[in-house]
């Protein structure tokens, strides 16, 4: 019996806020941990969505938890298969770019999966987001799944000028908490990670506190 894609999107793990911002010093990505199938039943409560693909580039993923998985393994094969061969890191612009690919081409069995490349290469700090379709836009700051609507929002209203590391990580704290109030496949807890001039690493959960610590009550814990 033929299911189709569209049914099959129905049941797979799926449903997530994850958001990022381009900063004069670097990158951040943050993400939910909380895994819902169909909307309704939470499958997991610490699933992973901001994954290291190499020491200056990072990827969250929202959508299908096997199509995204398998997309950080391709990216992660080719980073090193560039490095290797190149001598060079792999510029996050030509990331962006194969993931942009390999969605194009299944494009009518296409990959139920968003994605939001970041890193640091030659050019500087940057950060694209990959649809579905494989279309590629750099951002300043993005927000992909299902709770995207608010957190953009969010993000936008809170963000003017480039900001620094630092000054980013509390602003896309909140904007996750924002989604979790509004978005019931958003929640049980917040991951955060940077990619700088010294490469990638991902908050501990002291730090977390003392960034939730510093921000508004309403905004404390919420998720």
């Amino acid at each position: 019996m033929y299911i189709s894609r569209d049914e099959i999107g129905k049941e797979v793990f799926h449903g997530t806020t994850t958001v990022g911002a381009r900063c004069s010093d670097g990158i951040v990505l943050a993400t939910d941990t909380r895994v819902v199938a169909g909307y309704t039943f939470i499958a997991h409560k610490r699933g992973k969505k901001v994954h290291k693909i190499d020491d200056h580039l990072a990827v969250t993923i929202s959508g299908g938890v096997a199509d995204a998985q398998a997309l950080v393994d391709l990216l992660r094969v080719q980073s090193r298969l560039y490095r290797l061969s190149r001598k060079v890191p792999m510029p996050v612009k030509s990331a962006a770019s194969i993931a942009s690919l390999v969605m194009f081409r299944n494009r009518f069995y296409r990959l139920l999966v968003q994605l939001i490349i970041g890193g640091v290469d030659a050019y500087g700090p940057s950060i694209y987001q990959v649809e579905p379709f494989g279309g590629v836009v750099e951002e300043r700051y993005v927000a992909t799944g299902s709770g995207s609507p608010t957190a953009v929002g969010y993000l936008e209203a809170s963000i003017r000028d480039e900001l620094t590391i630092e000054e980013a990580i509390p602003i896309l704290i909140e904007a996750i908490n924002v989604a979790t109030q509004r978005n019931t496949a958003t929640g049980n807890d917040i991951e955060i990670a940077i990619v700088d001039s010294k490469g990638y690493r991902e908050l501990t959960e002291k730090e977390k506190e003392e960034y939730l610590q510093r921000l508004s009550p309403r905004f404390q814990r919420s998720i």
